[in-house]
């Protein structure tokens, strides 16, 4: 919810959906103020485009800090439930370094519940301590408790079971956890990208361009934030076409997936009519090729945008290949692409960038240059 002056960070609110959004049900009834909004959208000019393509970023890797990223739109919703629900604590699941999990470990803390974490490792470091790289350092920083389980366990047992045994254990310990699937991705999780096309919209009617975007541009890692925004562009007068590259699974999976949070919501429309889905996912969920990561790179240095390694990284990095492969199907467009967020990935990747970075060397301060004692006290 874009927040007016005042102190509304970190309060619950009264939720009103979009006119366009109020035959959907269940309507939320309350949000929770987490994100910084609205984010920025800006043009971004990547090279190699192709003629009179128009690209712009919407940055939704600034809601936030600590809380950051596309995950913080969907708890603002959920973290809502969950203190209607009178939950004392919240149990989500993710990969070892999902952004997801470290958005809900700082936002149970700033709301004053205990947060368990279920974390899918690999089979050969689900027995030791998984460190403090990247999203583990805010996640063990904010006292969330971490529990892992092996990659194998994880396709056998299933994400759904998982946390269910979990929130059993805490019931039976008198708990009242409640339960946020992989990447807040539910019905209730999907308003926080409905509530995001409100946003672009009210942010298009008041700049002084009157852009129209033909297409938006999104990675797609558990379906949520693609629901969300589709969904929202069709029903709002954005009408803007949805492209969205999956980072993990397959497009087929993503479009059922996503179909059942579309019926969640009573939309009666079809996943396949409102989103295109692309496959992005390279070697696989979280692993990357020396290209996407000189890409990132790349990127950066000619832009100043970080993108992350797992999500919009590869949705870019599959989006500039598209229009290399496919030029006609974007030229003369107006694009925006989603930045969904993911920094902190980042650092899980140094050993594999730190080929492409160099451009360091010693200075060179010649011996004539003057030298007085006392000077440069900062140590």
């Amino acid at each position: 919810m874009a927040s007016s002056l005042g102190f509304d960070f970190l309060t619950k609110k009264p939720y009103s959906p979009p006119s366009w959004a109020s035959h959907l049900h269940p309507l939320p009834s309350h949000v929770f103020s987490l994100a910084h909004l609205p984010t920025p959208i800006h043009r971004w000019n990547l090279p190699n485009l192709p003629p009179n393509t128009e690209l712009w970023i919407k940055r939704d890797d600034l809601s936030g800090m600590q809380l950051s990223g596309n995950k913080v739109r969907k708890l603002e919703f959920l973290m809502a439930d969950a203190v209607a629900q009178g939950a004392d604590s919240v149990i989500t699941i993710g990969g070892i370094q999902s952004n997801h999990c470290r958005a809900t470990a700082v936002a149970a803390k700033y709301l004053n519940l205990h947060c368990f974490l279920i974390l899918r490792t690999s089979d050969l470091l689900v027995h030791q301590d998984p460190g403090l790289t990247g999203n583990l350092l805010v996640e063990r920083l904010a006292g969330a408790h971490l529990q892992l389980i092996s990659k194998q366990e994880y396709a056998k047992i299933g994400s759904v079971t998982l946390t269910n045994v979990l929130k059993e254990k805490l019931i039976k310990e008198g708990m009242k956890p409640y339960v946020i699937p992989v990447g807040g991705s539910n019905s209730l999780g999907t308003w926080g990208y409905i509530e995001a096309v409100r946003e672009i919209e009210q942010q298009i009617q008041r700049g002084t361009d009157n852009v129209k975007f033909d297409d938006i541009v999104v990675a797609c890692g558990s379906g949520g934030t693609v629901a969300g925004l589709s969904l929202g562009s069709s029903l709002s007068t954005l009408k803007a076409r949805v492209h969205a590259f999956s980072v993990c699974d397959d497009p087929d999976y993503f479009h059922n997936f996503t179909q059942g949070l579309l019926d969640g919501l009573k939309a009666g429309v079809s996943s396949r009519d409102i989103v295109d889905i692309q496959n992005a996912k390279g070697l696989g969920y979280a692993m990357n090729t020396s290209e996407e990561l000189n890409f990132v790179k790349e990127v950066a240095a000619a832009t100043g945008v970080v993108l992350d390694p797992v999500y919009s990284g590869k949705a870019a990095y599959a989006m500039m290949k598209d229009m290399h492969e496919n030029p006609k199907k974007w030229e003369g467009r107006r694009i925006l692409f989603i930045h969904t967020g993911g920094l902190l990935g980042l650092y899980d990747k140094v050993d594999q960038l730190a080929s492409f970075v160099g451009n360091w060397q010693r200075m060179d301060v010649n011996e004539s240059v003057p030298r007085q004692d006392g000077i440069g006290k900062m140590f």
